[in-house]
This record gives C-alpha cells, sequence and structure tokens, in this order.
C-alpha cells in the first residue's frame, strides 16, 4: 500500500465518521424573524429598564444546532440608533457569525453564543444631504436566551446580546478616538425549524 493509498484511505475515513453521524444527532436548522430594542453604550436608551425613548429594531437569523454545538448568521437593522431629531436620519446594521452552545433538553434550549461580524453605523443630515457618514466596523457580539419549541416545527425565542466595535466611530467625518460603537439589545422571535 502507497502513502497516497494511505492518505487517501484516512481523508475517506475522517469524512465518513464526520458526516456519517448517526440521524438523532443531526442538526437542526432554524429560521428566527425577531424583534428587538437597544440599550445602554451607543444607544439612545440609556439602560434596559426605564427608558421611555426605546427605538424598536428587527432582523432575523438562521443557523443549524445540534445536540450541544450550534451556529448562526445574524442579520439586524436599527433605524435612529442614534436618536432622533429634525432632519437627522441615523441607522445600525449588523451582520454577525456566531458559535452557540446550545444543550438539547427537548422543547427547551437555553443557549449562549459568541461571535465576530460587520456593524454599520450611517449618520446622515438630509436637510443639508452634506454630511454623512458610512462607517463599517469589524466587531464582536456575546449572549444568550432560551428557545421553547412547541411540536415539530415552531416555537418563540428571547434574546439578550452585548455588540461592540474593534474599531473608533466615525460620526460626520470625524473620527472620535476611543470610542467604540457599543450596545446591548434584547429581543423576542418566532423560531421556524426545518
Amino acid at each position: 500500500m502507497t502513502i497516497r493509498n494511505i492518505r487517501t484511505r484516512s481523508i475517506l475515513l475522517a469524512l465518513g465518521l464526520l458526516f456519517g453521524l448517526s440521524p438523532t444527532a443531526r442538526a437542526q436548522g432554524f429560521i428566527t424573524p425577531y424583534i428587538g430594542f437597544n440599550f445602554g453604550g451607543d444607544a439612545s436608551c440609556p439602560e434596559i429598564t426605564g427608558c421611555e425613548d426605546k427605538k424598536l429594531n428587527f432582523g432575523a437569523s438562521i443557523g443549524k444546532m445540534g445536540k450541544v454545538l450550534g451556529v448562526e448568521e445574524e442579520f439586524g437593522y436599527a433605524k435612529d440608533f442614534f436618536g432622533s431629531a429634525p432632519g437627522l436620519e441615523s441607522s445600525v446594521f449588523t451582520a454577525m457569525s456566531n458559535i452557540m452552545i446550545v444543550p438539547d433538553f427537548g422543547p427547551v434550549r437555553p443557549y449562549v453564543l459568541a461571535g465576530v461580524g460587520l456593524i454599520k453605523s450611517h449618520v446622515d443630515l438630509t436637510s443639508l444631504s452634506v454630511l454623512t457618514s458610512n462607517n463599517n466596523s469589524f466587531g464582536w457580539d456575546v449572549g444568550g436566551g432560551v428557545m421553547v419549541l412547541f411540536g415539530g416545527h415552531a416555537g418563540v425565542r428571547g434574546d439578550l446580546r452585548y455588540f461592540h466595535a474593534f474599531q473608533d466611530l466615525e460620526l460626520l467625518g470625524f473620527t472620535l478616538e476611543n470610542s467604540k460603537i457599543d450596545f446591548g439589545r434584547v429581543s423576542a422571535g418566532l423560531v421556524l425549524t426545518f
């Protein structure tokens, strides 16, 4: 037997073990549309409670979860993130790739997650149209929550996350040194599994 044959058989054996998992250990896919609000950090709401200026945000996540581990792609959008004023529009968009620890306790799936991705802030003074800022920052998020599944393919999800950019924030053409965008988000959503 040649070294090439041994390598080929080893690779095929490893792939067979990786993808040949029993049906009970197969990953379960999910899609979660959600609504929520941002708080703390740079958000217009300083705390999760007692805030009268809550701005709704929305988004969706898609992923897979196994018996213990999972992965998720999350997309979120918050209009008027920095607050609202006449002639001013501001928003924040997030796109995060997360690793989840999501143990299978039957219909209840508590989880923690962490990941990295894009945090994009946009500020536009619409009445003047000359001062515009588009800031793409590489950032991270960490959080957790619980999914409660009803029957085979639907459920609800509650989630709490913290986002933080690695780069300084740029607003209206000015870089604010040592001011990396950060905020928390609480959300609730529908879980559709497949």
